[in-house]
């Protein structure tokens, strides 16, 4: 897992969902796709399934907030289950992504919730 891609994601989720265009989002979910299901790791493997899923979550046409929500907050809890098996120095960039997916997840649901998306 390069750190180069690992501080990338982390900075484009601390701006926002929103500011990452969906080409630059599908993009770096392509890469982490790829990545993952090449480690040969099964905990590994199981997130670049929930990657895909985003991925098609976010191409689909319909919007469904909660859905994506709902995959943002696996990813990190995956993501966080992840960590605690990961190299030492990978341990904290990989608790702050999924801190930050699990604050968009449960951002992104909570305003599926308040405008009924």
């Amino acid at each position: 897992m390069p750190f180069d891609h690992l501080h990338a994601t982390i900075s484009a989720l601390k701006n926002g969902l929103t500011s990452l265009p969906l080409g630059s989002a599908m993009d770096n979910t392509e890469t982490w796709q790829q990545q993952l299901l090449q480690s040969g790791q099964p905990g590994l493997q199981d997130i670049a399934r929930e990657v895909g899923n985003l991925q098609s979550l976010l191409t689909n046409g319909a919007f469904d907030a909660a859905a994506i929500a709902n995959s943002l907050s696996m990813l990190g809890d995956q993501t966080s289950e992840a960590a605690s098996q990961a190299p030492a120095d990978l341990q904290p960039l990989l608790t702050e992504l999924a801190d930050l997916l699990h604050r968009h997840g449960g951002d992104l649901l909570a305003h599926a919730e308040r405008t009924g998306e």
